[in-house]
C-alpha cells in the first residue's frame, strides 16, 4: 500500500508542478506535505518513515556517486572553492546566529545550529539542475559543486563534534584508496554494458562509497562521491552514469517525500520559513561577491551564484540530529527555497542577460586563470562544443586542411584536445560575454554541438545579433528542436539520429555493390 499511494500523489503532483513550469521535484515535496496529515486514514503502515529514509538514502548516495563520475579531484583544490565556501559559511554564522538568538528568541544553542543549517546549499537541487542544463563540467558547474562539497564536510565536522561521533582508527586506510584505482577500473571493464554494470555502479556508490564509509564513522554521502572521482577518468564511466540515471531519479522521489512527510508546520514554522525564504538573495549576493574577489567574471560568479541559492536537505539532516524541535519549520523553508531556486537555476542565462550591464561593474579585469578569453586566430570555422560529435568533425574538417578552432567549456576537455595537437581553446557558447568580445570577422561558418537545445538557440541568436552573416549549422535530436533553432538563424540543422541512418543505409549500400560486384 505504501507504494501506491507514494507512487501515486508524487506522480499526480509531480506531473501538475511539471505544466505549470516548475521542477517535478517541488511536486513531489507538495506529496509529501499532503500525504502527511492523512496518513491514517491512508493506513500507511508504521514503518513508512524508515522506508522513506532508505531510499531517500540510497537516491543521494547515487546522485553523489554519479556527480562524482563528472568531477575531477584537482578542480576542487582551488581558492575560490575552499575560499568562497568557507568565507561565506562564516559570514552566514555570525548574521543568522545573533538574528535568531535577539529577534527570534532561540538559545544559543539552538540558534547556532540553525545558522549552520541555513548556511548550507541543496546539493541534491544544485546538482540536479547543472545536470539537467549539462553545465556540471563547466566551469561555474564545478565552483559551484566544490563549494557544496566544502558544504558537506564542514556538516560532517559539526556532527561529529556536536555527537561525540569520531571517526574509527581504521578510516586512516582510507589514504591508501587512490591505489585501488586500477582494480575498480579493472571491475568496470569487466562488467560489461547491461545489468552486471548497473551492479557494478551500485556497489561502488552504496557499499564501497556509503557503508564502507559509514562503517568508518564517516560520511557514506561523501564516500559515495569520492568513488565516483576516483573512477571519473575511465573511459566508461559517462556510460555508467546514464545506466544509474534511471534508478537513481527514482529513488531522489522518496527522498523529496520524505522532506515532506517531516511534518505539519504551525504559525511559528511558517513565518520562520517565509522569513529565511525571503532572505535567499542576501545568500545569493553573498555568494556573488564573493566569487568576484576571486577574480570570477560576472557571469561565472552569477551562474554559481544562482546554483547555490537554496538551503539544504544536509541542513535538515544536522537539525535532524541537534535541534529536532526545529525541523518542521526548516524543512518548510528547504522547501520553499527550492520553489524559489528552481526558475532561478533554470533561467540562470537569460536572467544574467538582462543584468549584465550592471552586473559587470564589480568585475575585476584580472580575470582567473581558467576565464582567459579565447582567441580565435585564423580559423576560418569554429566548432563550439568539442564533445564528441564536435570532434569527429573537427577532425574530418582538419584532414582537408581547413582552419579550425574548437570552443568548449570544461578546461578539463580543452586540456586533453590540446595535447592530442587540436586547436581547442576555453569558452563557454552560453557566456554573453564571449559573444560581446570575440572578434568573428575572419569567420565563415560556424558549428554548434552544444549539449542542449536551448544552448545552441542562445548561440544562434548570440551570432545573428552580434552582426555575424555566415552559415550557422547545428545537430538535433528532435525536430521541435531543430525548427527552434532554425527560427533562432540557423543555415541548416540535422537531426542526429537521422543523419546516422542514412550513414548506416549508406554502408549498406556499399555492402551490397561490394557483394554483387
Amino acid at each position: 500500500m505504501l507504494e501506491v499511494i507514494c507512487l501515486s500523489f508524487a506522480f499526480v503532483l509531480g506531473l501538475l508542478a511539471w505544466r505549470c513550469g516548475l521542477p517535478a521535484l517541488i511536486g513531489f515535496l507538495a506529496a509529501g506535505f499532503l500525504i502527511n496529515p492523512f496518513a491514517d486514514s491512508l493506513a500507511l503502515p508504521p514503518s513508512t518513515p524508515e522506508i522513506l529514509d532508505h531510499v531517500a538514502h540510497l537516491g543521494v548516495l547515487l546522485l553523489l556517486f554519479t556527480v562524482g563520475l563528472k568531477l575531477k579531484l584537482k578542480s576542487l583544490a582551488q581558492p575560490e572553492v575552499f575560499g568562497g565556501g568557507l568565507i561565506h559559511f562564516l559570514a552566514t554564522l555570525l548574521v543568522f546566529a545573533p538574528g535568531l538568538h535577539w529577534l527570534g528568541g532561540a538559545t544559543w544553542a539552538t540558534a547556532s545550529i540553525l545558522a549552520i543549517a541555513l548556511a548550507f546549499s541543496s546539493t541534491v537541487l544544485s546538482a540536479k539542475s547543472l545536470e539537467a542544463r549539462r553545465e556540471l563540467r563547466a566551469f561555474h558547474g564545478r565552483v559551484a559543486i566544490g563549494i557544496l562539497i566544502i558544504q558537506d564536510l564542514i556538516a560532517l565536522v559539526v556532527l561529529a563534534f556536536s555527537t561525540g561521533q569520531v571517526p574509527s582508527p581504521w578510516a586512516v586506510l582510507l589514504f591508501g584508496l587512490p591505489l585501488a584505482r586500477p582494480l575498480l577500473k579493472r571491475l568496470i571493464d569487466l562488467s560489461g554494458h547491461d545489468e552486471l554494470l548497473l551492479l557494478m555502479g551500485l556497489v561502488l556508490a552504496v557499499v564501497v562509497g556509503g557503508a564502507g564509509f559509514s562503517a568508518l564513522g564517516l560520511s557514506g554521502e561523501v564516500g559515495a562521491l569520492l568513488l565516483g572521482a576516483l573512477v571519473a577518468d575511465h573511459p566508461r564511466a559517462q556510460e555508467l552514469g546514464k545506466t544509474l540515471w534511471g534508478l537513481k531519479e527514482l529513488f531522489l522521489v522518496g527522498f523529496f517525500l520524505k522532506i515532506g512527510m517531516s511534518g505539519m508546520p504551525d504559525w511559528d514554522s511558517l513565518v520562520f520559513a517565509v522569513t529565511f525564504t525571503a532572505l535567499l538573495p542576501l545568500k545569493a549576493a553573498l555568494f556573488f561577491f564573493l566569487l568576484i574577489l576571486f577574480r570570477l567574471r560576472a557571469r561565472n560568479a552569477f551562474q554559481a551564484a544562482i546554483s547555490l541559492t537554496s538551503y539544504s536537505e544536509f541542513g535538515l539532516i544536522v537539525a535532524a540530529a541537534l535541534a529536532p524541535d526545529t525541523l518542521v519549520g526548516l524543512a518548510l523553508a528547504v522547501a520553499l527555497s527550492f520553489l524559489v531556486a528552481a526558475p532561478l537555476q533554470r533561467n540562470a542565462h537569460s536572467l544574467f542577460a538582462r543584468l549584465e550591464p550592471w552586473l559587470r561593474r564589480f568585475e575585476n579585469h584580472r580575470w582567473h586563470p581558467d576565464e582567459q578569453p579565447a582567441s580565435l586566430g585564423d580559423a576560418r570555422v569554429m566548432i563550439v562544443g568539442m564533445g564528441r560529435t564536435g570532434t569527429a568533425a573537427y577532425d574530418r574538417l582538419h584532414a582537408d586542411d581547413t582552419r579550425l578552432i574548437g570552443l568548449d567549456a570544461d578546461p578539463n576537455r580543452v586540456e586533453s584536445h590540446v595535447r592530442a595537437g587540436r586547436h581547442v581553446v576555453y569558452a563557454d557558447g552560453e557566456d554573453i560575454g564571449f559573444w560581446n568580445s570575440v572578434n568573428l570577422r575572419q569567420i565563415e561558418v560556424v558549428m554548434l554541438s552544444l549539449p542542449d537545445a536551448e544552448s545552441k538557440v542562445f548561440a544562434t541568436r548570440q551570432l545573428r545579433d552580434h552582426g555575424f552573416a555566415g552559415t550557422i549549422i547545428a545537430h538535433s535530436l528532435y525536430e521541435d528542436e531543430a525548427e527552434a533553432i532554425r527560427r533562432a538563424g540557423a543555415n541548416q540543422t540535422y537531426l542526429t539520429m537521422h543523419e546516422a541512418g542514412l550513414g548506416l543505409a549508406e554502408h549498406v549500400r556499399q555492402g551490397l555493390t561490394a557483394t554483387r560486384g
